[in-house]
């Protein structure tokens, strides 16, 4: 078996695997082929790779002489064209959203592993990669937010008198919410949580956080720890408790997305209009659409946040990881 690794379009600074995991599959008879410069943005070499065992090609090599080819974003039109039937392509593909990507593999008599959608259950938690990247993510985005608030986290003791600490509203406690409830704490903040899922309290008090409970809550166990779809008059309340906490936040960290579906959309536009000079939000379901009205997911994202600051000058501004805003004042 030939696998076939490929190398990420700009902007994605992983790679779909490294030199160690190279050398284990070598040791099993399995040929490896790498994408020349597939590992630079995550610190690995070309070099590292051919001393692992693998054999280092320019990317139709690869692509045409591999069974399975590994990538961690789904696949460019570039290389599907290059891809024959029979081949096998795994990656996070996020079917739900990406329906044209699935049928045009499917009209190639392509066969497609999407990661991003195997269960999370015992048995298959060695594949579980979201829960991974979740982590990271929940703890960039309380760094990233630490470093572009204009005030501090932790509460300060000075002569001058007492600095208030930072509130940090958090929006889904599932593994990047929770996460970043710990990360936000160990920075000293004082943290909110919502979340649909009564389950998740005790770990939410558990790490420290304050648990912010909407009555009325659909809470599907056959869900598989997932949030499910909730009913308008739940949504209503829930909207009104979120602004009313928003708006007296610093830093905004949103998580919340459902299986399938267009994340739920909790931050209001005039919310983020209502929040307080300098506030920063993190819209990690900007990928299925955002948790906030005004989150913009486009490329490239520096020039999106210098558009948004100059058109919202003093208010806060809601992008999706890895860029966030720092507000005029």
């Amino acid at each position: 078996m030939t696998i076939g690794i490929l190398k990420e379009s700009p902007g994605e600074n992983r790679v779909a695997m490294l030199p160690e995991s190279v050398a284990t599959l070598v040791k099993m008879n399995v040929n490896l082929l790498v994408e020349s410069g597939a590992g630079l943005t995550s610190f690995a070499s070309d070099k590292q790779y051919e001393e692992a065992g693998a054999k280092v090609q320019a990317k139709k090599d690869v692509i045409s002489g591999a069974d399975l080819l590994i990538r961690i974003q789904p696949p460019t039109e570039e290389e599907i064209a290059l891809m024959k039937a029979g081949q096998v392509i795994m990656s996070v593909l996020n079917p739900y959203f990406n329906g044209d990507l699935i049928r045009e593999l499917a009209k190639r008599n392509i066969t497609a592993f999407s990661m991003d959608v195997v269960p999370r259950t015992t048995r298959a938690q060695a594949m579980d990669i979201l829960s991974s990247m979740a982590t990271v993510a929940g703890y960039k985005a309380v760094l990233t937010a630490a470093n572009s608030l204009p005030k501090f986290f932790p509460m300060f003791m000075t002569a001058a008198g007492t600095i208030k600490p930072a509130n940090i509203l958090i929006l889904g406690a599932g593994v990047a919410g929770l996460q970043a409830v710990a990360t936000s704490r160990k920075l000293g903040g004082v943290v909110y949580v919502f979340d649909v899922r009564a389950a998740v309290k005790e770990e939410v008090v558990g790490l420290g956080g304050k648990f912010v409970e909407v009555e009325g809550a659909i809470d599907d166990k056959a869900a598989g720890g997932y949030a499910v779809e909730q009913t308008e008059e739940f949504k209503q309340r829930q909207a009104k408790a979120i602004h009313d906490q928003a708006v007296k936040s610093d830093v905004i960290i949103c998580t919340a997305q459902i299986p399938g579906k267009r994340a739920p959309l909790l931050i209001k536009k005039d919310t983020v209009e209502a929040m307080m000079p300098g506030s920063v939000i993190i819209d990690l379901a900007a990928s299925t659409g955002g948790n906030c009205e005004v989150t913009k997911e486009t490329k490239p994202l520096l020039i999106r946040v210098l558009k948004l600051s100059e058109t919202l000058s003093s208010r806060p501004i809601c992008l999706p990881m890895p860029a966030v805003c720092l507000v005029k004042t």
